[in-house]
């Protein structure tokens, strides 16, 4: 009877874990639809591609002012409206750190490596290092956090292993995050170019 219980529970925590997957891209996609659909049927001109052209355009134009001083009290506002909503809060800042480390300023999968997970088997696991010092997380000096990408998925697991199984490779971070998620059909260039 408990062991039902248990894997009812852990059956409902992977279901949890796939809204908070897909709900952040689920909604990104749907707004970036409407826009286009919005967009598209506001331009009187009948030219393809049009709308899309001017999402893009509209899109990085708020990118732009984004980074300005302009941004600034949008973006406290909309901090207090977050911490009002600790849920949305949580899912929200995931998906900018995660965001921010293929895109941002502060690139964190900027190390690729291979990951020796068990010293019983010889294979590796692909993935990054994400951090090497642990301590305010009360880790132990002689432990690293790596990311372990999924292959054909956006998600993947950070694994905390000993420095010495970790191996850093000198290649480029995006093609070879390209190679992971491919389950290793794409190629990857000999030099790392960043």
């Amino acid at each position: 009877m408990s062991e039902d219980r248990s894997i009812i529970r852990r059956i409902i925590s992977y279901f949890l874990q796939g809204i908070l997957f897909v709900t952040p891209v689920a909604v990104t996609a749907y707004i970036i639809i409407q826009l286009f659909f919005l967009v598209d049927g506001i331009i009187p001109f009948d030219i393809p591609g049009i709308g899309a052209l001017v999402l893009l355009v509209g899109v990085t134009i708020l990118g732009v002012l984004g980074n300005t001083i302009f941004a600034k009290p949008v973006y406290t506002y909309f901090q207090k409206i977050l911490d009002r909503a600790p849920l949305i809060k949580t899912v929200y800042n995931a998906v900018n750190d995660l965001m921010g480390a293929f895109v941002g300023k502060k690139k964190t999968f900027n190390q690729p490596v291979m990951v020796k997970l068990s010293d019983e088997y010889d294979f590796e696991k692909p993935g990054f290092l994400t951090r090497e010092d642990l301590s305010k997380l009360d880790i132990s000096d002689n432990k690293v956090a790596v990311y372990l990408p999924h292959s054909y998925a956006w998600s993947g697991n950070v694994f905390i292993v000993p420095k010495e199984n970790v191996r850093k490779l000198d290649v480029n971070a995006a093609e070879f995050m390209k190679f992971i998620v491919s389950a290793g059909v794409s190629q990857v260039e000999d030099k790392k170019s960043n």
